[in-house]
């Protein structure tokens, strides 16, 4: 069928050529009256030709097209839901399990704190009762020492006191007496 649209084409062009040459070149054909029933005529076929090719042919096919690019676009879209759901699923997934590996290891460090302050007290506790326990020992030592240094001090006391009355006196007192006066003085 185009190929005749085509070739009717041709014809007139070569007619319009020639009648061009015949008459000298003075009117151009569209102008001719005698033409205008057969210019309307190939009009009409070649508009209802171009019509039907459109209508049959061309315009199918692109909404075939425009079609299949819709339901293109409709599937993308379809998709990029699923995954944009799956993706919110996932990341709601990741928060819920860094949450609970949060809470487990702010448990876990809760727990070996606790774990290590009971161990440290304990063993404060037991510092504290060996400390205890050797201070006591040695203030029975010193208790000890000092109850020894203090005889032999009143010993000492007695017997430089015996020594300096003898030199001022010239005399020995009695041994009784200046230990019963030494002590009356310690004891004071």
């Amino acid at each position: 069928m185009i190929t005749k649209v085509v070739a009717a084409a041709g014809l007139a062009l070569a007619a319009g050529g020639a009648w061009a040459a015949e008459s000298g070149g003075h009117k151009f054909p569209p102008l001719q009256a005698e033409t205008y029933a057969s210019q309307i005529f190939w009009l009409a076929v070649i508009f209802v030709a171009l019509y039907l090719l459109m209508a049959r042919i061309a315009l199918p096919r692109v909404g075939g097209i425009l079609e299949n690019r819709q339901q293109h676009i409709d599937g993308d879209l379809v998709e990029a839901k699923r995954l944009k759901d799956s993706s919110d699923a996932a990341i709601a997934a990741y928060e819920k399990a860094l949450a609970d590996a949060r809470g487990r290891a702010q448990a876990l460090a809760n727990e070996t704190r606790e774990k290590y302050a009971a161990e440290a007290e304990a063993a404060r506790k037991s510092l504290d009762t060996t400390l205890n326990e050797r201070i006591a020992e040695a203030e029975r030592t010193i208790a000890t020492r000092r109850t020894a240094a203090m005889t032999n001090v009143q010993d000492i006391a007695v017997e430089t006191a015996a020594a300096i009355v003898e030199r001022l006196i010239g005399s020995a007192p009695s041994k009784a007496d200046v230990s019963k006066s030494v002590a009356d003085v310690l004891k004071r």
